[in-house]
C-alpha cells in the first residue's frame, strides 16, 4: 500500500505548488507614464456615469460622498465598497495616476492584488488614457475622509484572493465598445456608455455558478442582484414588445419613471438618481437609441 502514499503525498505536493505558483502569478500589464491634463469637469461627468458615487457612498447610513458604499450581499459573503476619497491612510490619497489607472482598467490593486468583481472594473477596460486623466483630476477635488471601509465579509475558499487569478483567467473579458461603421453617432455613443461606463449588463445579465455574467444571455435579466434584488430583461426584443421606444427610455434614464406611469425601485432607483439622471440629453438618447437596436 506504500504506493498509495506515493501518490497521496505527490497529489499534496503538486497542490502546494500549483497553490503557490498561483499566488505568485503576476496579473495585469504595465501602465505606461499618465502625463495627460486632466478636466475636473468631464471627469466628474465619467464618474456619474460609471456609476462611482452610487456604489461608493452609503447614503443611506448618511455616509460621507465616496468615503464607501453600502453593503453588497451576494452567495459569495459581503462586499464593502471602498473609501474614494484624498485620505492618505482609508482612501486614494497615497495613490499615483498609474495606480489609479491599473485599478480601474485591470483591476489590479496598487500592492498587485486582484480586486473581486463587485468591482466593475471589466467595463473600463477600454476608459482612454484622457478618460483615466479626467477621473483622476475630478477624484483630487474629493475632501479626504478618514473612515476605513469595513472588511469583506467573505467565507472561506472565497477569502482567498489569490483564487480571483483563476477567475480573471476563465472569464475575464474585455467590453465590446468599438464603433459600428454603418451605424449612427449616436448609436456608437450609447454603445459605448451602455457596454462601457455605465455597465448595464452588469446587473441585467444572469450570472453563471462563480458568479460570472453569462455571455450567452445578455440584457436578459437578473434574479439574484445582490441583496435579492432583480433586474428585467432589457434586451432589444423584449423592450419593443412591451411598446419602449427611445423616447420613452431616455425619458427613463432621467426622471426613473416609466411609460406605465411606474417608477423604478431598488438599485436602479439609485442608478438614475446619482448616475444616469446627471447625464446629457444628447447621451441619455444614445443610451436608449442604442439598447432598443442592438441585437440582444
Amino acid at each position: 500500500m506504500r504506493w498509495w502514499r506515493w501518490i497521496i503525498g505527490a497529489g499534496v505536493v503538486g497542490g502546494i505548488g500549483v497553490v503557490a505558483a498561483t499566488i505568485a502569478w503576476p496579473i495585469g500589464g504595465p501602465v505606461s507614464d499618465l502625463t495627460l491634463q486632466g478636466d475636473a469637469q468631464r471627469g466628474s461627468y465619467l464618474a456619474r456615469a460609471s456609476g462611482c458615487i452610487a456604489c461608493h457612498t452609503n447614503f443611506e447610513a448618511g455616509g460621507a460622498p465616496l468615503a464607501g458604499g453600502a453593503p453588497l450581499r451576494t452567495d459569495f459573503g459581503t462586499f464593502y465598497p471602498p473609501n474614494l476619497t484624498t485620505d492618505v491612510e482609508h482612501g486614494m490619497g497615497g495613490w499615483t495616476v498609474e495606480d489609479f489607472a491599473r485599478a480601474v482598467r485591470q483591476g489590479v490593486s496598487p500592492d498587485g492584488d486582484p480586486y473581486y468583481p463587485t468591482f466593475t472594473y471589466p467595463f473600463y477596460a477600454n476608459f482612454t488614457d484622457q478618460d483615466i486623466a479626467d477621473l483622476w483630476a475630478a477624484f483630487q477635488t474629493v475632501p479626504a475622509v478618514s473612515v476605513s471601509a469595513p472588511a469583506h465579509e467573505v467565507p472561506f475558499p472565497f477569502d482567498q484572493r489569490w483564487g480571483m487569478k483563476l477567475w480573471r483567467a476563465a472569464f475575464l473579458t474585455k467590453p465590446d465598445t468599438k464603433p459600428v461603421a454603418d451605424k449612427s453617432d449616436a448609436w456608437n455613443r450609447g454603445k459605448l456608455l451602455v457596454n462601457g461606463a455605465a455597465h448595464c449588463s452588469a446587473c441585467h445579465t444572469s450570472r453563471n455558478f462563480a458568479g460570472a455574467r453569462i455571455v450567452a444571455e445578455r440584457f436578459s435579466g437578473n434574479d439574484a442582484l445582490p441583496g435579492g434584488g432583480k433586474a428585467p430583461s432589457i434586451r432589444s426584443r423584449d423592450l419593443l414588445s412591451e411598446g419602449w421606444t427611445v423616447d420613452d427610455m431616455a425619458y427613463a434614464l432621467r426622471s426613473g419613471i416609466t411609460p406605465s406611469g411606474d417608477v423604478f425601485g431598488g438599485s436602479m432607483a439609485e442608478v438614475v438618481r446619482y448616475g444616469t439622471g446627471f447625464l446629457s440629453d444628447a447621451d441619455l438618447n444614445a443610451m436608449a437609441t442604442y439598447l432598443l437596436d442592438n441585437k440582444s
